[in-house]
């Protein structure tokens, strides 16, 4: 089950999941391009974000104005939607309308081999990016052990190189993945304090203990947290 979390109400770009992409809203675009990959509900607190997407005969979720997190209302949606608890679920988020179906993917078959591993809590993916891009604090960065398993993320230059210029960072995609287990587990942790500091609710999963599995991928999508970004958007949909 794919769930991507549409909340109308952000500090940074209000309603910027309904902005116009190519003739389409932001979050149908996102939800059509990973429909082909499993069943696919939106997640909102919006009615009329739940009435475009019944337009689009996309399903969608009414969850609660209260949370705090994506992770939150992909979570209240996916009780409503009465999922087993060995459900695989991805949190795509709704601001991600060029990404490719093959990222998803990859998350989703990461998440799925190590659905019986009660370790890892989370499992996401990092593309490599370049010295310039890593000191872009909207770019989370992650540095991972040599199984791909988190150490920690942040939005801060890391690691960070002391003696010799370094263009191998990690950045990271918000794409997450779970079982439904895994994600009742996750939402029923107390706020960490580095995940406060950061903004980076993954960091709530290291803070307690548990491990985050990463994979590799490639992709020309990014996300869209800014009215500068929706422009660079814009651009990229006209290429």
């Amino acid at each position: 089950m794919i769930i991507i979390p549409a909340r109308v109400g952000s500090s940074r770009f209000p309603n910027k999941v309904l902005a116009d992409i190519g003739g389409l809203p932001m979050v149908i675009r996102t939800a059509k391009a990973v429909r082909s990959i499993d069943r696919v509900a939106i997640a909102t607190d919006s009615i009329e974000v739940i009435n475009i997407a019944k337009k689009y005969n996309i399903e969608a979720v009414l969850t609660s104005i209260e949370h705090k997190s994506g992770t939150d209302r992909i979570y209240e949606a996916s009780t409503k939607l009465n999922l087993d608890d060995n459900e695989i679920i991805i949190n795509v988020q709704g601001d991600e309308p060029f990404i490719e179906k093959e990222v998803v993917q990859a998350v989703f078959d990461l998440t799925k081999s190590n659905s019986s591993n009660s370790k890892i809590l989370m499992n996401s993916c990092y593309k490599y990016i370049n010295n310039p891009e890593a000191d872009d604090p909207n770019i989370v960065k992650v540095v991972t052990d040599n199984s791909d398993i988190a150490l920690y993320f942040s939005r801060a230059k890391t690691p960070y190189p002391r003696d010799h210029h370094f263009e191998h960072y990690k950045g990271h995609i918000g794409i997450y993945g779970f079982t439904k287990k895994s994600l009742e587990t996750f939402c029923k942790l107390p706020i960490s304090p580095l995940e406060d500091i950061e903004k980076l609710e993954q960091l709530r999963a290291l803070y307690y203990g548990y491990e985050v599995a990463m994979v590799e991928v490639e992709t020309k999508s990014f996300g869209i947290d800014t009215p500068e970004d929706l422009e660079r958007a814009l651009e990229f949909y006209r290429l």
